[in-house]
């Protein structure tokens, strides 16, 4: 995940000495969404078919060359959304792959729990990936972010392959993709006949919407607020850490709300954290010129609204999805989740 959010971090800096426009600059950034969509199926159906260990560490070397190639070789548009898009087909290798390595394991109330963890992860992740990019960049220039960031997935990688035991679960035997495999439509429909796990993957489209949406613009709009902040009142931080902070303080938000939904119920807990989050980001729209210190404890809630359900989601996906299509249903939920991701 060090690489997750490097590109979101410098923004500002590579909009401006690229010459992008916002729009050129969303290019880019939803690049890495594109490459998650396009290749997350192929990794999801090789899980049935080979160790999933294997799987992980195949998309951490990718995520390692798109980050390696955006370091070294980046300089404009076309050369951003690239390496970017390879990024994004990396990170697509573990996440899913990741998840289900740890649900073939568990099983019961511990297996919610446990994804709540997982998923909650993914936000640390994200605010070490912001840090990380907003210490380095000035010291190394930004490049150097993206080259250093590279050494996550490999360690992943790694310590996944060599760590983790092969889980004995029985695969499919036969080692030939089609189209059917890679894009089971058939088993989709299934999935979609499923009332639960059909809502749970359409909630999760609208969460990556907003979540992404978020993450991907936070710092640029820490940067618009303090030019609309007073002579002498602008934010203390480097916006790259106060995003890390924000991101980070918001990930409990998604294990005590996983808690929550375990008892009131997983749709009830949905729709409050959903309705807040919506509020709350609408709000945050026109408060940019409000005192730095109120701007920041705006996104703090923000942030933990949005997360407050996303184990939830997971969790409940999970949970609805029969055994023999539970492969099928996390892959259909992170291609639906990470389109909307990308737009």
């Amino acid at each position: 995940m060090l690489g997750f959010a490097t590109f979101a971090a410098l923004l500002p800096e590579l909009r401006d000495l690229w010459k992008l426009s916002n729009a050129e600059a969303g290019l880019v950034a939803s690049a890495f969404f594109a490459g998650y969509v396009a290749t997350v199926s192929y990794w999801t159906a090789l899980t049935d078919r080979v160790d999933g260990r294997r799987v992980y560490l195949a998309g951490a070397l990718l995520a390692v060359a798109g980050g390696v190639g955006f370091g070294f070789a980046a300089d404009g548009l076309a050369g951003g959304m690239f390496f970017h898009a390879l990024l994004g087909a990396g990170i697509a290798g573990t996440y899913m792959p990741g998840l289900r390595l740890l649900s073939d394991r568990s099983s019961g109330s511990s297996q919610s729990r446990y994804i709540a963890f997982y998923t909650s992860f993914f936000g640390i992740g994200t605010a070490i990936s912001l840090a990380l990019a907003g210490l380095l960049a000035p010291i190394w220039g930004w490049r150097s972010a993206f080259l250093i960031s590279a050494a996550g997935p490999l360690c992943a990688g790694l310590a996944v392959y060599l760590l983790v035991e092969e889980s004995k679960v029985e695969r499919k035997t036969k080692s030939g993709f089609t189209f059917a495999t890679l894009f089971p439509v058939a088993s989709w429909r299934k999935v979609i006949a499923n009332r639960a796990a059909a809502g749970y993957t359409l909630g999760y489209v609208a969460h990556c919407i907003e979540l992404f949406g978020s993450r991907g613009w936070m710092v640029a709009f820490l940067a618009y607020s303090a030019g609309l902040q007073a002579a002498g009142q602008t934010f203390p931080w480097n916006f790259a850490a106060i995003a890390a902070a924000v991101n980070l303080l918001a990930v409990p938000a998604s294990i005590f709300g996983n808690e929550i939904a375990l008892r009131i119920g997983r749709r009830k807990w949905i729709q409050i954290a959903m309705l807040g989050s919506g509020a709350c980001g609408i709000a945050l729209a026109f408060c940019g010129g409000l005192h730095w210190s109120v701007v920041i404890v705006l996104l703090i809630v923000y942030s933990m609204l949005v997360m407050a359900e996303s184990a939830t989601l997971t969790a409940g996906l999970v949970a609805a999805a029969p055994a023999e299509l539970r492969g099928a249903a996390l892959g259909l939920y992170s291609l639906a989740g990470f389109t909307g991701g990308m737009l």
